[in-house]
């Protein structure tokens, strides 16, 4: 049975209504057959909105270099069980030209928040990619400088994913030690102002996390306007302070991904990673309930042991070209197909 004001809620969002805080909380506690309504809503919006290509963004993750400590990721700074690596800027160019050949629109470069590459040479290794693919380049290194921001934009990156992890101040500062949440707001408005696509996102699941947190997560999702938006569920990682913390849930995760999809409804959506390492079905479910971006690694395999952020990651053992097929399979067993070109907003092409 679901009760009418579920309905109409669900009715609401899906036909484009700004929903507020509490009833954004409301949707992402429900279950059973009113979680089923929610999702079927998303799903609808999604269709409508961006269709049933999934995008295909490969992702090469360069360095696992990090300055931060943040007490949920299992390359911080404080971890001396992490083999540290940085790939060569050939390298990752010869990478994100492999992934142009597997027919991926669009590769994420994204590394540690460290110097792992120096500004300029970053800049050139995304001008080398510019200048020999048709790749869509989407930046992902966290914090810095506006003038470091704006030398890779006009070198021709196209986007830039900066995950804010939590919309709670306190919560924010707490697992992030000595940074702040309008720092890292700070940095996607300047993205915004340098001409990005931007990306953001959060964990569900966080110790200490509310719906009506993730509430304001979505919020803040919809104040900044932004064209991608990543959600995974926060999972443990060894040799950190979170280590025996508990993990998030998949139906959690769900509903946060669905009510992302009713309130941004022409954003690009995720099917994570992460969640496909705490159930076997992840990254489908994901695809049923709004979601319609796959990030397949691109990384030389020799790295990837490396690159954990946090435990028991999927296809930790598999070349690039194994994955193309595999994710293939997978978007076609949902009934979906793989979508071609860049993936650009629909914001930004029309």
């Amino acid at each position: 049975m679901i009760r009418r004001e579920v309905l109409s809620l669900i009715r609401r969002a899906e036909a484009g209504a700004d929903l507020g805080r509490d009833e954004l909380a409301f949707l992402l506690s429900l279950e059973g057959e009113e979680q089923k309504a929610l999702f079927g809503a998303a799903d609808r919006v999604r269709a409508r909105t961006m269709g049933d290509g999934v995008h295909l963004r490969g992702l090469i993750e360069f360095s696992n270099i990090c300055r931060m400590d943040c007490c949920y990721c299992g390359i911080r700074r404080s971890n001396r069980h992490v083999r540290r690596y940085r790939m060569a800027p050939e390298e990752i160019v010869a990478a994100a030209q492999g992934a142009s050949r597997l027919g991926y629109g669009s590769v994420v470069l994204q590394s540690g928040e460290g110097d792992a590459l120096d500004p300029e040479e970053l800049a050139g290794v995304v001008r080398q990619i510019k200048a020999t693919t048709p790749l869509a380049v989407t930046l992902s290194v966290g914090e810095r400088t506006r003038e470091e921001y704006a030398l890779w934009r006009e070198a021709g990156a196209d986007r830039f994913l900066l995950r804010h992890e939590t919309a709670d101040p306190e919560l924010f500062a707490r697992l992030r030690p000595g940074r702040r949440l309008e720092q890292r707001v700070q940095c996607l408005l300047w993205l915004r102002e340098l001409g990005y696509q931007v990306g953001s996102g959060f964990m569900v699941g966080l110790p200490g996390q509310t719906v009506e947190t993730i509430a304001d997560d979505i919020l803040l999702l919809r104040k900044l306007n932004v064209e991608m938006a990543g959600i995974g569920p926060f999972i443990p990682a060894p040799n950190t302070p979170l280590a025996d913390a508990a993990a998030g849930t998949v139906d959690r995760t769900l509903n946060a991904v669905a009510c992302t999809r009713l309130t941004l409804q022409d954003a690009h959506l995720p099917a994570t990673t992460a969640l496909g390492s705490i159930h076997p079905r992840g990254r489908q479910l994901a695809l049923a309930c709004g979601a319609n971006v796959i990030m397949p690694n691109v990384t030389p395999g020799r790295y990837r042991d490396h690159y954990q952020l946090y435990p028991n990651k999927i296809c930790l053992r598999e070349e690039p070209e194994h994955c193309a097929p595999c994710v293939t399979a997978l978007i076609l067993g949902e009934g979906r197909f793989v979508a071609t070109g860049p993936g650009h907003s629909p914001r930004w092409t029309s």
